[in-house]
C-alpha cells in the first residue's frame, strides 16, 4: 500500500546512476520527489525524465531533489542517463524491495494479459521525511509541473 500523505516515508538505500548509493534517511532537512517509473528509455518514461531534469533547477531552488527508482540496472540507467543527458538522481531497485514498501509494485493488465509491474506514481517527502503529497497512476503530461507547484508550496 502506498504511504499516505502525513506518514514517514519508508527509508531505504539503493545503488544509483554514476556509481554509489543513495539513501533517504540522507537526505533528511531537503524535500525528495520520489518517482517510481516502470523502465528506462520508452516513451513515457523518457518524457517523464526529461519533464524532470529540466525543472532539476527549479526544483533544487525549491529545496527538492528528485530520485527516479526503477527496477532496471544501474548499468541501464547509466546508459539512459548519458543517452538523455538526465540530469536527475536514478535509483535501482532490482529486487523491488523499494517498489513493494512503497505499494507501487502492482498487478497491470494490457491487451488482456495480466503482469507485474510498477505503477507510475510520485510522491512529495518534507525535509522531515513524512509523506507530503502523492500522486498516483501519474499522467505525464504536465506532472513535474504540478510537483513542482507543490514543492515550492511546501
Amino acid at each position: 500500500m502506498t504511504p499516505t500523505p502525513g506518514t514517514l516515508a519508508p527509508d531505504f538505500t539503493l545503488p544509483r546512476d554514476g556509481g554509489g548509493e543513495i539513501a533517504l534517511s540522507a537526505l533528511k532537512g531537503r524535500k525528495v520527489i520520489l518517482y517510481f517509473y516502470p523502465k528506462d528509455d520508452t516513451p513515457g518514461c523518457t518524457t517523464e525524465a526529461l519533464d524532470f531534469t529540466a525543472r532539476a533547477a527549479d526544483l533544487d531552488a525549491a529545496g527538492a531533489m528528485v530520485i527516479g527508482i526503477s527496477k532496471d540496472s544501474v548499468k541501464k540507467h547509466d546508459k539512459f542517463v548519458a543517452k538523455h543527458g538526465l540530469g536527475i538522481a536514478l535509483a535501482s531497485d532490482e529486487q523491488g524491495t523499494t517498489c513493494e514498501d512503497y505499494g507501487v509494485w502492482v498487478e497491470k493488465s494490457m491487451y488482456g494479459k495480466t503482469y507485474m509491474g510498477i505503477e507510475r506514481t510520485t510522491l512529495l517527502i518534507d525535509a522531515e521525511g513524512r509523506v507530503a503529497q502523492v500522486w498516483p497512476k501519474v499522467k505525464v503530461a504536465g506532472h513535474a509541473d504540478e510537483v513542482l507547484e507543490a514543492a515550492r508550496a511546501l
